[in-house]
């Protein structure tokens, strides 16, 4: 496993988030620009990722290895919803920052840094299981996700018809048929799509620039929640899956990076639509990603 490597993919990413922060302070981005942007995100983007990386059939692995690939996304997220229910507890803080703990702990950013990070440490071939263990995140993060952040009252059951969750349902039902979608289509939507990882990443910029630089940096209970998201919860799952689990290395090592990712971007454009608490999620998207900058490469090294 080569650390430079995912060290020089990681340094790529935070380019993405310092071209917000620039943006902001130049006046391109505002407060207003920002919502308008996390939805165009959330609403036709996104879904057109989502579709766009199971466009074509063939790319993906044998029914019975997306099978097998979504038990350890079972594993995966049993894992981490144990920590949702424990650790914001001991972690305290506001309600508001406790369901901003409850995200970080449940959401890494599987697709957005987890597809980069996955090729770049395992090869191309790494991309089929990334994106089968992405499905039950996109279905779990855009229903879960506005409940956690905006509270029950923010909730509503129109919620579970967004076009990101049809996208999910639909790209599962093309991965286990193997279905074969039109190539014509297949580049409208990843050329649609491929603006959501550096649009997402700038918009991640573009809230933290609204913060000064000391509270940028958080405080105690943001530095535990981060500590936990990188580096207790990879290790944990490393174990849990060796432990229950014979999987092929590459399933193994492709599973465990994903748990090493930082916060989800989504949780940043869903606090500013259902009203969470920004500044703590700002803080530790922050903290997260530039951390992880480091912690992806030594866990690449060390567990995979």
């Amino acid at each position: 496993m080569n650390f430079w490597d995912v060290f020089g993919q990681m340094l790529v990413i935070l380019t993405a988030i310092a071209a917000g922060f620039i943006a902001s302070h130049l006046g391109f981005l505002s407060e207003d620009t920002d919502q308008r942007l996390s939805k165009t995100v959330l609403n036709i983007t996104n879904p057109c990722m989502i579709l766009g990386a199971v466009a074509t059939g063939s790319a993906l692995p044998e029914t019975s290895v997306i099978l097998r690939i979504l038990l350890v996304a079972l594993v995966f997220y049993v894992v981490e919803f144990a920590a949702v229910l424990s650790l914001p507890h001991l972690v305290g803080g506001t309600p508001a920052q406790k369901g901003v703990w409850r995200f970080v702990l449940a959401f890494p950013n599987v697709g957005f840094i987890g597809y980069p990070v996955a090729v770049a440490v395992f090869g191309e071939e790494a991309l089929f299981y990334a994106v089968v263990l992405t499905i039950p995140f996109n279905l779990l993060n855009f229903t879960l996700g506005p409940l956690m952040l905006g509270g029950g009252l923010r909730f509503s059951w129109k919620q579970f018809l967004t076009p990101s969750i049809v996208a999910s349902v639909i790209s599962l039902a093309v991965a286990l048929t193997h279905t074969q979608i039109p190539a014509q289509i297949g580049e409208m939507l990843d050329m649609v799509g491929d603006v959501t990882v550096p649009l997402a990443l700038m918009l991640v910029g573009s809230e933290l620039a609204k913060l000064p630089l000391r509270q940028m940096l958080g405080g105690p209970r943001v530095w535990a929640v981060v500590i936990i998201r990188l580096l207790a919860l990879p290790v944990l799952f490393s174990g849990v899956l060796l432990l229950l689990m014979d999987l092929p290395e590459m399933l193994y090592g492709v599973a465990v990076s994903q748990m090493a990712m930082p916060v989800a971007v989504t949780g940043t454009l869903m606090c500013a639509t259902y009203g969470g608490d920004q500044r703590s999620m700002a803080q530790v998207t922050f903290l997260t990603t530039v951390m992880s900058i480091v912690t992806i490469p030594i866990l690449a090294v060390t567990l995979m």
